[in-house]
């Protein structure tokens, strides 16, 4: 990164220790949308740091924006949750729509003045992508929509959706059936529920429901047919790269609270990082961050040299959100019975790290993405 890009980490940072960390207990708890913090990110142009000019302002290599996605999940998962699915829809925009669609929605997206999110997952279908079920059947010189989606992030409160779907039933193999569909909210489209959750608290998750849902012939991704499934590959290679930035900044914050409270809490006449069971904790924990951090910026710049990256965002995926999990749980240990209190955050680290280990494909979906290209590139090289 160089010194532009450093500056706009070291900003959101200064964001997250001023004005994120000192309310989100009581707004995670109390499950409230953060709607000044995300009027905040906004102003900070963090919605747009995928766009570049003329559609934006700035475009920032994928290793910078994925340490400010680090910074916004060590002050609240959420707030990185907020912004995750709208950067891959931009993405998806950028690399893949006509100018028309780049002129329509990219300007409105880098200021956040339009929210993005992806649709994907149905219920009942988990990872297997190629066998949904949500259809786009031709009339009319357009498209009539009808399924259902759910897991939907920021469903209530964005604009525009990135709907996969099916415009060709019966394509074999199924994938070429497969397209991308720009929707705007109107007619026949509901948020039919939000779904209740164990973390992630205040951005809502949400099942959705397309019932003879009329979208234009313009909103077709790239303007060609069966290219969706291959298309949303891609987007998810900075999907994953994003969730694996959460994942870190999950394991950063529980670590960096776990070390403070061992310096300053005492026990048998002594802090009790100096017991040898606590310290091995912690060593252990700063260990595996590190590595995971390495992992999650080697998938970042292979990201950006323009090679398939699935393999490099998948191993980062796996390895931070295990990570997290692993060193969340290792926080409330250091914490003993304050750790399992709801007057500390650790206990909100350990209900947040659970969704990067399920979200954006499963790790078992990683797992399988990784062997894959292991055998396609013929080991790791």
């Amino acid at each position: 990164m160089d010194a532009a890009e450093q500056a706009i980490v070291d900003t959101v940072r200064d964001f997250v220790d001023r004005d994120v960390r000192p309310v989100v207990r009581e707004l995670e708890h109390a499950n409230t949308y953060p709607e000044e913090l995300i009027e905040q990110m906004k102003r900070l142009g963090v919605y747009g740091l995928a766009i570049p000019e003329p559609y934006g302002d700035v475009r920032v290599s994928t290793e910078c924006y994925a340490l400010v996605t680090e910074e916004l999940a060590r002050g609240w998962m959420s707030l990185a949750g907020a912004m995750g699915g709208h950067t891959v829809v931009a993405k998806l925009i950028l690399t893949f729509g006509t100018e028309e669609q780049k002129q329509r929605y990219l300007p409105r997206l880098a200021t956040g003045e339009l929210r993005a999110t992806m649709a994907l997952t149905e219920p009942g279908g988990g990872s297997d992508l190629q066998a949904l079920r949500t259809t786009a059947r031709k009339e009319g010189g357009g498209y009539v929509v009808d399924g259902t989606k759910t897991w939907i992030s920021n469903a209530r409160r964005s604009g525009l959706i990135a709907l996969l779907c099916k415009t060709d039933p019966d394509a074999r193999p199924a994938h070429r059936g497969i397209s991308i569909l720009l929707v705007e909210k109107g007619p026949g489209f509901t948020v039919s529920k939000d779904l209740p959750k164990l973390g992630y608290k205040g951005v809502e998750s949400c099942e959705i429901t397309f019932d003879d849902c009329h979208v234009p012939a313009a909103a077709l991704l790239g303007g060609i047919e069966g290219e969706g499934f291959a298309q949303m590959m891609r987007g998810l290679e900075i999907g994953r790269i994003q969730v694996a930035a959460r994942a870190t900044g999950v394991a950063r914050a529980a670590f960096d609270d776990a070390l403070k409270y061992a310096q300053q809490r005492e026990s048998f006449g002594k802090p009790i990082w100096r017991h040898q069971a606590v310290g091995n904790h912690l060593a252990t924990m700063a260990t595996k961050l590190t590595a995971a951090r390495q992992l999650l910026l080697h998938a970042a710049r292979r990201y950006d040299s323009g090679e398939r990256a699935d393999l490099e965002a998948g191993m980062a995926k796996l390895f931070c959100s295990e990570t997290a999990m692993e060193v969340a749980l290792a926080a409330i240990r250091v914490h003993g019975g304050y750790g399992y209190s709801t007057e500390f955050d650790v206990e909100r680290y350990f209900r947040d790290a659970p969704l990067m280990i399920v979200g954006e494909g499963t790790n078992e979906i990683q797992q399988n993405v990784i062997v894959g290209q292991l055998v396609a590139r013929g080991g790791l090289g």
